[in-house]
């Protein structure tokens, strides 16, 4: 596996409309793409914030993860994510390291990608995200310039 990049910092909101002026106005956060990720139950805003990006997440069903999450723990931090190169491989890593996954394969994610979790439960109580991005795009979704 090759070494983590950090991709994003998620956040679980009961609204994303109620903390856009948080983060806009006060934070001077870029709003980005806001996307529906049905495979999720979420609806995502991505934030321009600094060397990383941070994803505010609003459940759109209550049956879903992130609803769970905010009813038990409140809304806050849900999960920090890291870009990986082949998330199939880094799959097979983890599950022959131990590691609990939340999914048995990759599911759909926001712009294209794959996606996977790491169960807090192998972390230290962290939820990690493991994201790999289609080819040629990197992870601010531009397309990236083939070599001259």
């Amino acid at each position: 596996m090759d070494s983590l990049k950090l991709d994003h910092i998620g956040i679980a909101v009961r609204s994303i409309e109620q903390v856009i002026p948080l983060w806009r106005d006060t934070l001077n956060a870029k709003l980005g793409d806001r996307e529906t990720i049905p495979s999720q139950q979420v609806e995502v805003l991505f934030l321009e914030t600094g060397e990383t990006r941070t994803e505010l997440l609003e459940p759109t069903s209550p049956d879903s993860a992130v609803s769970r999450f905010i009813e038990k723990r409140g809304e806050g931090l849900h999960h920090i994510a890291y870009q990986v190169e082949d998330l199939t491989a880094t799959m097979k890593q983890l599950i022959s390291a131990g590691s609990k996954l939340i999914y048995p394969e990759p599911r759909p994610g926001s712009h294209s990608t794959l996606i996977n979790f790491i169960h807090p439960s192998s972390t230290g109580g962290v939820l990690i995200e493991l994201v790999e991005y289609p080819a040629g795009c990197d992870s601010s979704h531009r397309k990236e310039e083939p070599n001259s």
